[in-house]
Parts: C-alpha cells; sequence; structure tokens
C-alpha cells in the first residue's frame, strides 16, 4: 500500500525487541508504517527516530503518552514493554482510542488479562495478542495439514523451547515484573501452538517444575517446567520449558497416519518442516518447501488489515486469557501434585 495509506504504529518500548526485530521488520510491511516510538530514553528516541524517519513530536516519553489522542495518524499502539506493564500501556491506549497490539504473555495474571479486554471492548478499540508465530508460514501449514485429516487425527503432540538465561538482574527473572520464569515467556509458545494444532482447549493438566538449589537466577521464578495435557478428542500433549539448556526448540505433531516434524520451531527464523508417512507400505520422508517470511510483519499486516476492515484479530485478547488461565492451572498442578480439570 501506499505509505500516506498505511495503518500507522506506535511501538512502546526500545528494548532488545524492538530495536532487533520489530522496528526492522515495517521495512518488509506491506499494510504498516512506523509513526511514533515512546521510550524512557531520549538517546534512543533521538537514534532511533532518525534512523527511521519518524518526526521529532511522534518521539515520546513514558510521561507525554497521552499525547499519542492527538495523532490521527496513529492508528496502533504496540505494547512491548516488560509482562507487568502490559496492563498499564493496554489500557491507557484504549482511553486515548487508539487499538492496541500487546506482546505475549498478554498479562501477569489471568485478572490483569480480563481488565485489558474489558477495558478495550468499553472503548470500542481492538485487542490483539501478538502471538507471531500463529501467522508464520511453517505453523500455519502444521496446523492446516493436522486439521486436514490427511493424516487421520492428532493423538500425539510434544514441544519443547528452552534456552539458557545468563544474567540474574534481568526482568524476566523477577517474579513481579514477568510473572513466572520460563513458562509464560518462551513456555507459552508450545501451550499456545497445541492448543492450535489441535482446536481445542485442554480439559485436564499434569505438571512438575524444577529449579536447581543455589542458583541465583532461580530465586524468584522456576528454571524448567513439564506438563501434560489432554484435549475433549483423546489427544494429549508432552511440553516442556527451560531457562537452563543450550537452545532446543521442536514441535512434533503425532498422528495416526503420519508425524508432522516442525525444527527450529520458534525462533525467528530457521523453521524446517518435514513429513513422515507410509505409502504402500513404504516409509517416506519428505521435507515441506514453505516460503520464509519475517514473523514480525505478518503479525504488524494482520493488525493492520483488522483496523481496515473492520475484522476481529485472529489472536485477539481472549486468546491471551485462555493462555494465562491455563498456565495458572499449569502452576497449581505443579504445586498441589494433582491433575487440574478445566472447565
Amino acid at each position: 500500500m501506499p505509505a500516506n495509506e498505511r495503518v500507522g504504529f506506535a511501538v512502546v518500548a526500545l528494548g532488545r525487541l524492538s530495536v532487533e526485530q520489530i522496528l526492522p521488520a515495517f521495512g518488509q510491511a506491506k499494510k504498516s508504517r512506523l509513526v511514533a516510538l515512546v521510550s524512557g530514553s531520549p538517546d534512543k528516541l533521538t537514534v532511533l527516530g532518525r534512523q527511521y524517519g519518524v518526526r521529532p513530536e511522534a518521539l515520546l516519553g513514558y510521561d507525554k503518552f497521552e499525547r499519542l489522542r492527538e495523532m490521527e495518524d496513529v492508528n496502533v499502539v504496540y505494547v512491548v514493554l516488560p509482562n507487568s506493564m502490559h496492563k498499564e500501556y493496554v489500557l491507557r491506549s484504549a482511553a486515548i482510542g487508539k487499538h492496541v497490539l500487546c506482546e505475549k504473555p498478554m498479562a501477569t495474571n489471568s485478572e490483569g488479562a480480563r481488565a485489558m479486554i474489558d477495558a478495550c471492548s468499553t472503548a470500542g478499540v481492538k485487542l490483539m495478542i501478538a502471538y507471531r508465530c500463529r501467522y508464520q508460514p511453517h505453523h500455519l501449514e502444521v496446523i492446516r495439514r493436522a486439521q486436514s485429516g490427511d493424516l487421520g487425527p492428532v493423538k500425539l503432540i510434544e514441544s519443547i523451547n528452552g534456552q539458557n538465561q545468563g544474567d540474574p538482574e534481568q526482568w524476566r527473572l523477577r517474579k513481579v515484573m514477568a510473572g513466572g520464569g520460563s513458562l509464560p515467556d518462551v513456555g507459552i509458545y508450545c501451550l499456545n501452538a497445541a492448543r492450535a494444532v489441535t482446536g481445542e482447549e485442554p480439559v485436564e493438566i499434569e505438571a512438575r517444575i524444577n529449579s536447581p538449589a543455589g542458583d541465583p537466577r532461580f530465586r524468584e521464578v522456576e528454571e524448567s517446567v513439564a506438563w501434560i495435557m489432554r484435549f475433549p478428542s483423546g489427544a494429549m500433549a508432552n511440553l516442556s520449558s527451560s531457562y537452563g539448556v543450550h537452545r532446543a526448540s521442536r514441535l512434533a505433531v503425532h498422528l495416526d497416519g503420519g508425524n508432522l516434524l516442525l525444527d527450529n520451531a520458534y525462533p525467528y527464523k530457521g523453521q524446517r518442516l518435514t513429513v513422515r508417512h507410509a505409502t504402500e507400505g513404504r516409509e517416506t520422508e519428505t521435507l515441506v518447501e514453505v516460503p520464509a517470511k519475517d514473523h514480525f510483519a505478518l503479525e504488524l499486516d494482520h493488525m493492520a488489515e483488522c483496523v481496515l476492515t473492520g475484522r476481529q484479530p485472529n489472536t485477539p485478547g481472549e486468546e491471551g486469557l485462555r493462555d494465562m488461565k491455563l498456565m495458572e492451572a499449569i502452576y497449581r498442578a505443579a504445586d498441589q501434585r494433582t491433575v487440574v480439570r478445566m472447565d
């Protein structure tokens, strides 16, 4: 679309994710454009404002956030702050009449997530949660093949997402700011993928949590979580996340007639999808050619399309709320060493 017809975004917070992924993605987007930046760092605002051609009056500190109300070219506020600040800035965005794209996890608890949904509904603005993998071509192909029936029903899902978190002082290792450890940060990808692949909501959850004694990184939040979910169809998901392993990222869907194996499933690039199945009694393995695209540009343009057409986002606030409730159930199952049954 011509630049003046694209949906304008204000990006709030200029940390690593924004600087390295989100801001460059506007160069790949087709319906979105960057028109404002909000940060507590005047230096970042100056440098990035010049780099991306943002006019000086649209470079705002957090205390000047409400000035976005008067900027007609700002249609969407993209909240990229630490988890504990999502609720505040989603509510402030709704109060000034701006649509909201909010990073995952949606909040630090389901109560906050519900408040965010209610505020946006009352204000008549859209709320989308930035589940980038739900717009990524490899993930969409896994979901399509799993639900097509061509390989029979889904029986088992396996997924892991792990990495080593080094700095004990970073905000992701502070419970008040993050809401938890590896589960809400990287485990949520496995959780959301299992729900998307089955198209169902889990009815039972079992879980275990482990944190090594004496490791200063895990004084407040967990290192590793492993959990099992059972779905109404009988499909089961065996999922895990960790902050204490070398990078691990895989999604495997096992069906009656074959397997869908997505390696490097959750990083920003490098996905590889393989299909295994038997043809006339002979085992075959096929690498599925899927065009690589920028995850963030795809989600930006989906939000822009929703603003332009009035449609509901594929990952609205309600999607984020479901994951918040399920993560609370996972923590409860691990704490109580019991099976938690979901309504």
